[in-house]
């Protein structure tokens, strides 16, 4: 933390964001709040005069250090992502600590129906680049075909309600005993779920809880053929596992837009697999994500200046 500040508002937030977000935003602002760019080579040297700070997971770099005097008169932290695993522990010092749960809720949703499409109607098999010879492959369908989904959060309720609209049955896993928000969507215990499911999608935040959920025993309940998609965070599958699984042909599908670590290195054996697409963590683009952020800012700047409880608050003892 350190004495600089910027401005003699009555509420200064610091943020990572860069030029164009603050660009962006200070014309939305109120008169009374005011931004506080910080330089990417010191991210975490905050003005000792902010009240909030907006940040963004230190993805890919080594985990940074607790600044002296963390937090702060820090009140409010806003990390941009859904899930906060990848900051360091010490973040959760700040009195609340909020994050973009639900900003990218729709296009992961269609990146998990795009996923079940692909393998359903065989894409990767049916593209011609020459005359075709012998018949062509049989298709098959979403209609009918149950999915299971680990996780019925923000994501979990747009891909359920998707899923419904393609006749598919839909199973949900976890962790309270809350009733399901969707209605038709049947919830379940893991195993059951794995037994049931012709397509499983991994929707859930990772924590000590979830981290290898899906393991050598998870696989073994798994219904043989069946197709998994992960887009939340590679931790949640034992990735050991599931290349045993997929040899047994226990899996007979697996779509990963997140593995542990991330990337895979090169020469991994998932690259090369034939039943395995990889894509580089991109399900959540699509829409104008920054938009997506600043409105969700916005809204819960409103209610930080009123002293109300803000929005998607993250509870650090169960890790999201």
């Amino acid at each position: 933390m350190t004495g600089s500040s910027a401005t003699t508002s009555a509420v200064l937030v610091a943020h990572q964001l860069g030029e164009r977000f603050h660009a962006d935003v200070t014309p939305l602002l109120p008169p009374d709040v005011a931004l506080a760019a910080l330089s990417p080579a010191n991210f975490w040297d905050v003005p000792n005069a902010a009240h909030a700070l907006i940040a963004i997971p230190p993805r890919g770099i080594a985990q940074p250090e607790k600044p002296s005097g963390w937090p702060g008169n820090l009140r409010w932290v806003q990390a941009v992502s859904a899930g906060v695993d990848e900051f360091p522990p010490w973040i959760f010092d700040a009195p609340v600590v909020t994050c973009g749960r639900g900003a990218t809720s729709i296009p992961l949703a269609e990146f998990v129906i795009a996923s079940l499409l692909a393998v359903e109607k065989r894409f990767s098999e049916i593209w011609l680049t020459d005359p075709p010879s012998g018949a062509p492959p049989e298709l098959g369908a979403l209609f009918g075909k149950t999915l299971g989904l680990l996780g019925i959060g923000s994501i979990g309720i747009e891909v359920a309600k998707r899923a419904q609209a393609f006749g598919l049955r839909v199973l949900a896993h976890r962790r309270t005993d809350a009733p399901s928000p969707v209605p038709g969507v049947e919830l379940t215990e893991l195993q059951p779920l794995l037994a049931q499911s012709d397509h499983v999608a991994v929707l859930l935040p990772l924590t000590a809880r979830t981290r290898h959920l899906l393991d050598a025993r998870a696989f073994e309940a798994l219904k043989p053929g069946a197709h998994l998609v992960n887009i939340s965070r590679g931790g949640v599958v034992d990735h050991a596992a599931l290349l045993a699984a997929l040899e047994s042909g226990r899996v007979g599908f697996a779509t990963l837009d997140v593995t542990e670590p991330e990337p895979l290195p090169a020469g991994h054996p998932l690259y090369a697999h034939p039943r395995v697409r990889i894509s580089p963590h991109v399900a959540y683009g699509g829409l104008p994500l920054r938009e997506l952020l600043v409105r969700q800012f916005l809204a819960n700047l409103t209610r930080f200046l009123a002293g109300e409880p803000l929005a998607e608050q993250v509870r650090p003892e169960i890790g999201y």
